[in-house]
């Protein structure tokens, strides 16, 4: 690899060298490394573009690193990835996808994760997105993630995107049985006129299921935020959306929450808050000695952090 697709390594899945465990790096379309074992197995579609990532039962304390990373102006894609937790299995699952582009043409990748989980597994999903480069051209990331978990089943999803993302559709599904949880933790940050679409729709059907989203974002200069979430309460479960959003400058943010409760057990309640930074925030920052973007920075990081 290059030194810019290096970069991008290391900025959407934290790797500075080839991991340790099962990885899967997919580079301009082509495969760049892989490697299974003996619990974890990755495969090639025959069919479409894409992997299965299988995890046998009982699988503890394993990885599994699956970057895709583009640098050549106008490469655009679709791949599906579908991921098979056995039962018992507690692992982290490193994504991501990183564009370089320096040309006029707009590269995009657009990726479907599909994860089904089954009963008392565990599983720690990270997904960074990240783009720069100084040409013309667009960077396009449209990211569908579908959950299935069986019972008992849990699911911590990390998404991050804060950096050179022109325009981004992000869909995540979720349908959760008896006593099974979701936890989605979603951050982003538009600037320019970057536009950002998250979508999330969560079906509660078994008993004792709990989802929990909360999404935090900032939005500056003229760039455009859109948030819809959708949880459907089929049974005695608990479900929560949390939205929070800081807009600045001549930016646009909209929130739109949907709870729809099925069943008299079903407990859903949804938050949603957008506004600007706080003068005092910045005033207090400010007599410490920060200039007034040191401030801001200080203000923003900590939000998302």
């Amino acid at each position: 690899m290059d030194k810019i697709q290096k970069n991008l390594l290391e900025q959407v899945a934290d790797l500075h060298e080839v991991p340790a465990g099962a990885y899967n790096i997919r580079a301009n379309g082509q495969m760049a490394g892989r490697n299974s074992t003996a619990n974890i197995e990755i495969v090639t579609k025959e069919d479409r573009q894409g992997i299965d990532i299988v995890i046998k039962p009982g699988t503890k304390n394993e990885s599994v690193h699956i970057p895709v990373i583009l640098s050549e102006s106008g490469h655009q894609e679709m791949v599906y990835n579908d991921f098979y937790i056995g039962e018992d299995c507690d692992v982290t699952i490193i994504a991501g996808c990183g564009i370089h582009n320096c040309g006029v043409d707009t590269s995009k990748h657009e990726g479907i994760h599909t994860f089904y989980v089954k009963k008392n597994a565990k599983v720690r999903y990270v997904e960074k997105h990240y783009g720069e480069g100084d040409g013309s051209g667009e960077n396009i990331m449209n990211p569908v993630t579908e959950v299935h978990l069986e019972e008992n089943a849990y699911l911590e999803m990390e998404t991050t995107q804060i950096k050179g993302i022109d325009s981004t559709n992000r869909v995540t599904r979720g349908t959760l049985k008896e006593g099974a949880r979701l936890e989605v933790k979603e951050k982003i940050m538009t600037h320019g006129k970057q536009y950002a679409r998250t979508e999330f729709e969560v079906d509660l059907n078994g008993e004792n299921c709990s989802a929990n989203v909360i999404s935090r974002s900032v939005a500056r200069d003229t760039s455009k935020q859109e948030f819809f979430s959708r949880i459907n309460g089929n049974a005695a479960c608990a479900g929560h959306s949390e939205c929070d959003a800081i807009i600045m400058d001549k930016s646009c943010v909209t929130a739109s929450p949907q709870l729809t409760a099925n069943h008299v057990d079903a407990s859903l309640i949804h938050e949603a808050a957008i506004g600007k930074i706080a003068g005092e925030q910045l005033i207090k920052l400010m007599t410490l000695g920060l200039t007034e973007a040191e401030a801001e920075q200080q203000i923003i990081s900590g939000f998302l952090k």
